[in-house]
């Protein structure tokens, strides 16, 4: 028998999780790091989960039966708040938190490290040396970055890959269904339905309660609005605090400033159908959420490769980020069975970014018309994208991908 070979995966997300399980079914001893301390929570994330996910999670022998709110309808609602437009379109809609603990739960606690952040990278023809924030250094065979939008694996790989802002942020909330008014809930609740303005997109739809509940009466309602910001002269305003300080990337809620969020709910007013109208006026703290894409020209570094939003992270509209995920990981696991680590990461990287592409592009296709500002293509993708029909056809479907 060959000495058991050893992964070290950066990130205890969706990504990370899925990875693990994958190699340690396998035969792989690993080991999850992740920095924060706290056990993970998808704050304001409703996701899709899409069929091609449900498969890949029965695969691993994992329980989806309950895994989400079963939706089969999908509808437009005019500014007056009257049905425009109708599409049957059966899914499972679910919380980030459902996803998560199914994965977690699959994972070898002991094996799961909270706490500890990666810190510097060192490869030799032998192997891979991470180096990490409590002052230990762990050697492995395979180093994987699965560490999300801000991963410090690909900061340290890549450093020139950077997420690029795509004109326009997404106000967003998860509120409780026993919040719903009645009349309301009975319009709204089990169908995902969206909301129209001129160059704008709002949606709703049914996800898992806390602790993942699935009952009537204790689910949750995903909203989502995005709305056109300019990089210049909006954005920067956006992120800034009371204190006046400038955050990168994203901001918490708690320090979103009174007056954005004052705007919003005006804009909701103008804008808006009355049920959607209803749902703003009922969230207290909204969270906002820029729309990055990210591209990576590479996906293996010698004995390190990236995956899921640490490589790519696609517009949301495509719903894909979970599935990509799941393909990154099923992928590199089934690359590794091969002895040669340099050579299995070269393969699973060419398997990997033409696919990654193809939903990134996608992606923007399905969101040239948020934009803040549109060059020519851009505009013509629009005209395509945005019409109501295109919009509830193509909006969270994977049939591009799996055709």
């Amino acid at each position: 028998m060959g000495k058991k070979r050893r992964a070290l995966v950066i990130g205890g997300s969706m990504s990370g999780l899925l990875a693990g399980i994958m190699l340690a079914r396998r035969g792989w001893d690993v080991d999850i790091f992740e920095r924060v301390e706290k056990e993970l929570a998808g704050r304001g994330a409703g996701i899709v989960a899409q069929a091609e996910l449900i498969a890949r999670l029965n695969r691993l022998g994992l329980d989806t039966s309950d895994l989400g709110v079963v939706m089969t309808m999908r509808r437009i609602l005019d500014k007056t708040g009257r049905t425009a437009l109708t599409l049957a379109c059966p899914q499972v809609l679910t919380a980030w938190e459902r996803v998560y603990r199914v994965l977690r739960d699959a994972f070898a606690a002991e094996h799961y490290h909270r706490g500890n952040g990666l810190r510097a990278i060192e490869q030799s023809g032998e192997g891979v040396l991470a180096h990490f924030s409590d002052g230990s250094a762990i050697a492995a065979d395979v180093l994987i970055g699965a560490d999300g939008l801000r991963s410090t694996v690909r900061q340290q790989c890549a450093p020139e890959v950077v997420p690029l802002y795509a004109g326009y942020v997404a106000w967003r909330a998860l509120l409780p269904e026993s919040a719903i008014p009645p009349a309301i809930h009975s319009e709204l609740f089990m169908d995902m339905t969206f909301c129209l303005p001129p160059g704008e997109q709002c949606l709703g739809y049914p996800v898992a309660g806390p602790d993942n509940e699935l009952r009537a009466g204790q689910r949750r309602y995903n909203v989502v609005w995005y709305r056109p910001a300019d990089e210049a002269s909006e954005l920067p305003a956006l992120l800034t605090d009371a204190a006046g300080v400038a955050h990168a990337i994203s901001i918490p809620p708690p320090l979103i400033r009174a007056e954005p969020i004052a705007a919003m709910r005006a804009a909701a007013e103008r804008l808006l159908a009355p049920q959607f109208r209803a749902i703003v006026r009922l969230i207290d703290e909204p969270i906002l959420q820029p729309i990055y894409d990210l591209e990576s020209p590479r996906l293996a570094f010698g004995r390190v490769a990236t995956i899921g939003d640490a490589a790519f992270v696609a517009r949301p509209h495509v719903a894909a980020g979970v599935s990509k995920a799941a393909d990154d990981a099923a992928a590199l696991a089934q690359a590794l069975d091969a002895e040669d680590v340099a050579a299995a990461l070269r393969r699973f990287e060419a398997e990997r970014l033409p696919e990654n592409r193809k939903i990134i592009e996608r992606a923007r296709h399905l969101g040239a018309y948020l934009q803040a500002t549109q060059t020519a293509e851009e505009r013509a993708r629009s005209a395509r994208h945005s019409i109501p029909e295109a919009v509830l056809a193509e909006t969270a479907v994977l049939d591009f991908l799996y055709a």
